[in-house]
């Protein structure tokens, strides 16, 4: 074999290898890749289904539910404008507690609850996961929105007038 022969196959055979490895690679990474979600984008069927992803928010006040077996917790994540069950069985952390903010782990059941397979609680009072934080600003805002579109809604309508009309009760406030 010539060496021009023996260096086309070895420079084959080293991209070859290469591509390889970076399919490897990609695939490991692909595999591992968690995205994180809000209750609202969850309700609204973002999220995938039937792959480990994270969801945050708060823990909502009064959700909390202990299991009789002491270690399966029950507990509701909202971002303020929507609502999602999440059952995890383990040991919650010490700073887990209702009206602080969470971030599970875990897939979405088919009845809408999710099941966490790891919880984490922020870790001091000004801590939030910046996508969560970000969540629960446009959850407000939105429900800021829906508030005051219910309420020009919900307003009596007024009687259009015509120009002339309008000028003449106009003339009768100034008498």
């Amino acid at each position: 074999m010539k060496t021009r022969h023996k260096r086309l196959i070895l420079i084959m055979a080293g991209l070859g290898t290469l591509g390889l490895a970076a399919w490897l690679v990609l695939s490991a990474f692909q595999q591992n890749m968690v995205f994180f979600f809000t209750p609202t984008q969850v309700f609204s069927g973002e999220a995938p289904k039937g792959r480990s992803f994270r969801i945050g928010g708060m823990v909502e006040e009064g959700s909390v539910k202990r299991q009789p077996d002491g270690v399966t917790v029950a507990f509701v994540v909202t971002d303020t404008a929507k609502k999602i069950p999440v059952t995890y069985k383990g040991i919650l952390p010490d700073l887990f507690k209702e009206g602080k903010g969470v971030v599970a782990q875990g897939k979405l059941g088919q009845d809408g609850n999710f099941v966490a397979d790891e919880v984490l609680a922020k870790h001091d009072e000004n801590y939030m996961p910046s996508e969560a934080a970000y969540a629960v600003k446009k959850a407000h805002e939105d429900a800021a929105k829906q508030k005051a579109a219910d309420q020009a809604s919900a307003a009596p309508a007024t009687l259009s007038m015509t120009p002339a009309a309008s000028a003449a009760a106009d003339a009768k406030e100034v008498k």
